[in-house]
């Protein structure tokens, strides 16, 4: 049925249930001819008429537009309202839980607009879990609706960009990003677009495009000059700051780096302003590895800041095994196994570059204390993490990184076997 069928069936339905004809309905502002042709559905009636036609029946407008009453209507946005608050709030799970709840309600199903802000409400709660396969799952259903806005259509195409870098399946990463930013019907540059560019930046460093990577920030920089807002200068700049990070240049990815967290700290959401901040931490550390004292005090912080906004599950992840880093590095080593222990079990079980990394790193600390057993344990946990991702430049880091340690433990055969995951992936 069409809107018009609807409209004219539920006009048609409580008519009758009011015992009114068509021609006492329509008398005196209109003909029993037009009302019949209006509850037919040959005729869409204007706003004026269906808010007279309302009146008219006795019941709400909302009734006659959408098919729930207005105290329906009232519950439904005070029920996404509060899952959304849930969502800022970072209470992922009753965020989950809300909006899983709201879908099923019936009432829900004739509101396309609200029905789609719940739906991808849910995949934002859903990767925000980690569970990065069903968040694919469902932004690819509510990619497929054809009345969707402009807007929503580039929000759906940075968060599935996004779940599929962060599950380092690079290849959908780039296709979904480049679709959207070739898309000859594609508004000019605005916000959005710069953030879906900057996500799509980050998986073009991630699979080892530093030559388009290195083009396609300075390009997003200067759209973001141009617009001049705070929103685009914060993501090209930051994307900028990995970019020379990757290429080698690590104080100008310290200034890019600063530049955005300006401009963050000033107009940002609490959530991304901890993002941020822990991540510039983690900048300088990498620039300057002999700080590793001040970027472990920062990090220390950043996890209390984290605890306090709505960052992801991967988020707080990622900053406790960094953290477990500069602890080892400054000589903390008990804390800094149970911060990587932490963080580790945070993930999923298998297929995670974090989660190798922080398994990798335990085997280092325990092979510096000689407790072997453990070290090796952990160390060939390395492949579980490794073995279901697709070949990427971070994956081949991180097999190399392991073959490393597996000579310094003595398992040569490991090494070798190692070395060879880290060539292929590298596409050698």
């Amino acid at each position: 049925m069409t809107t018009s069928d609807l409209v004219g069936l539920r006009i048609k339905t409580v008519r009758r249930q009011r015992g009114l004809s068509q021609a006492q309905l329509a008398h005196p502002e209109l003909s029993d001819s037009y009302v019949s042709l209006i509850e037919s559905g040959k005729r869409t009636p204007t706003p004026a008429v269906l808010e007279l036609l309302a009146q008219k029946l006795d019941c709400s407008l909302s009734y006659l537009i959408n098919g729930v009453t207005a105290e329906q209507m009232e519950d439904i946005e005070l029920a996404l309202g509060y899952a959304r608050l849930a969502l800022e709030n970072g209470e992922v799970s009753e965020a989950r839980t809300r909006f899983t709840e709201l879908l099923a309600n019936n009432n829900l199903t004739g509101l396309t607009a609200l029905r789609q802000d719940t739906e991808f409400g849910l995949a934002l709660a859903t990767q925000a879990a980690g569970d990065l396969d069903d968040s694919i799952a469902i932004l690819h259903r509510l990619r497929e609706e054809d009345d969707l806005s402009a807007d929503r259509r580039v929000e759906i195409a940075i968060n599935l960009c996004r779940a599929y870098r962060e599950s380092e399946r690079l290849t959908e990463a780039v296709e979904v990003g480049e679709q959207m930013i070739s898309n000859t019907s594609r508004p000019a540059w605005n916000d959005l677009l710069v953030e879906l560019g900057a996500t799509l930046l980050a998986a073009y460093l991630e699979r080892g495009d530093l030559l388009r990577a290195r083009q396609f920030a300075a390009e997003l920089l200067n759209a973001a000059d141009a617009l001049g807002t705070p929103r685009s200068i914060v993501a090209a700049n930051w994307l900028a700051s990995i970019t020379a990070a990757a290429t080698g240049h690590a104080e100008e990815s310290v200034s890019f780096a600063e530049r955005a967290m300006a401009v963050q700290l000033e107009h940002g959401a609490p959530r991304s302003v901890a993002i941020m901040r822990a991540a510039l931490i983690q900048r300088r550390f990498k620039a300057w590895p002999s700080e590793a004292a001040a970027a472990r005090d920062g990090l220390r912080q950043a996890i209390v800041e984290h605890e306090q906004t709505s960052t992801s599950t991967i988020d707080r992840a990622r900053v406790l095994v960094e953290l477990a880093l500069a602890e080892a590095m400054t000589g903390d080593l008990d804390e800094a196994v149970e911060h990587a222990k932490t963080g580790k079990g945070m993930l999923a079980h298998a297929g995670s570059a974090l989660g190798a990394e922080a398994d990798l790193l335990l085997g280092k600390i325990y092979g510096a204390v000689n407790r072997l057993d453990e070290a090796k344990g952990h160390v060939d946990s390395v492949r579980d993490w490794l073995a279901p991702l697709p070949d990427s430049r971070r994956s081949a880091a991180t097999w190399y990184a392991t073959a490393e340690t597996m000579e310094q433990l003595g398992d040569s055969d490991g090494a070798v076997d190692a070395y060879q995951r880290a060539l292929a992936c590298a596409g050698l």
